[in-house]
């Protein structure tokens, strides 16, 4: 009877873990997006990493777990070692998971404001070794990688990178195509992220990347402002004709944007997040009121 134990033990390991296995490949994934730009996929978030014959630039790590993984592939695949890696600002969500890439060979590269947040606020992450203020380039193999700052929109020290030859432009959390905005918008700049999407379309880029929602076009991006300059308008608007938030939610619809995944469950948050916005970084809700 005792023989038999080992034997079934085993094999009870084996169908618990294979599902566990099974699910941390359904998770991650890595697809090609055009030339030498790959998009990494962890379930809902997104980066890209740049492959060339001098080594791989890479962008968000995301967290321990997906880097872990993201660096066995890339070792298995490309056999090449990681010469970059970039953060896109200073949410863990996005930039957790550095330590896994960190060896004396690697630059890590920020924003100086992302930076600044990071080591404040003891992130649990590597910091950068090289941070700028508005512009840098970084050049790997034939490639060349245009980092801007743009101003406040999302978090602290928000960039974009733009990857050429490719003309593939890479926006985290500020920027989202095929989906709305999250929810209520927490830590964003409305106006700021007009400002910084506006600036944005004078680049030149074919494709864009986001750090959520699906890979566009620069026609999406434009779509993604519109909706942006809209819903700020239409709740501007309603504010000042002295309705409340409830009104708002209730009244405000734009069908133009129906398409876009979680418009009906999520508009009313958006609604709601740029009136809160309004009404305390804009100081609306405490304005005399107007003499008619």
């Amino acid at each position: 009877m005792k023989k038999m134990i080992l034997p079934v033990m085993l094999l009870l390991i084996v169908f618990i873990c294979s599902p566990l296995q099974a699910g941390a490949a359904e998770q991650y994934s890595i697809e090609r997006v055009t030339g030498n730009v790959y998009r990494f996929i962890n379930d809902r978030h997104r980066s890209v990493f740049l492959v060339t014959k001098n080594g791989i630039l890479i962008t968000d790590p995301m967290n321990r777990e997906a880097a872990t993984w993201l660096n066995n592939e890339i070792r298995k695949r490309f056999k090449l070692p990681v010469r970059y890696v970039i953060y896109s600002h200073n949410h863990s969500d996005h930039v957790y998971g550095g330590s896994v890439f960190k060896d004396a060979r690697t630059v890590f590269i920020s924003s100086s404001l992302a930076r600044q947040d990071l080591k404040i606020t003891h992130a649990d992450t590597v910091l950068p070794d090289i941070t700028f203020q508005r512009k840098m380039s970084v050049f790997l193999g034939e490639n060349r990688i245009e980092l801007r700052y743009h101003g406040p929109n999302d978090g602290r020290g928000s960039i974009s990178m733009l990857f050429q030859p490719e003309k593939v432009l890479y926006v985290v959390d500020w920027i989202v195509v095929g989906r709305m905005p999250w929810r209520k918008l927490w830590s964003y700049d409305i106006q700021g992220m007009i400002n910084s999407t506006r600036d944005i379309l004078t680049l030149d880029f074919d494709t864009f990347v986001g750090g959520h929602g699906d890979i566009g076009t620069k026609a999406d991006v434009r779509e993604y402002l519109a909706y942006l300059e809209d819903l700020y308008s239409a709740v501007i608007g309603g504010i000042r004709a002295g309705k409340t938030l409830d009104q708002l939610k209730k009244e405000i619809r734009l069908p133009r944007y129906s398409r876009l995944r979680h418009y009906k469950e999520w508009l009313p948050m958006n609604i709601e997040g740029v009136y809160e916005r309004l009404m305390e970084e804009s100081g609306m809700g405490w304005r005399p009121k107007r003499q008619h």
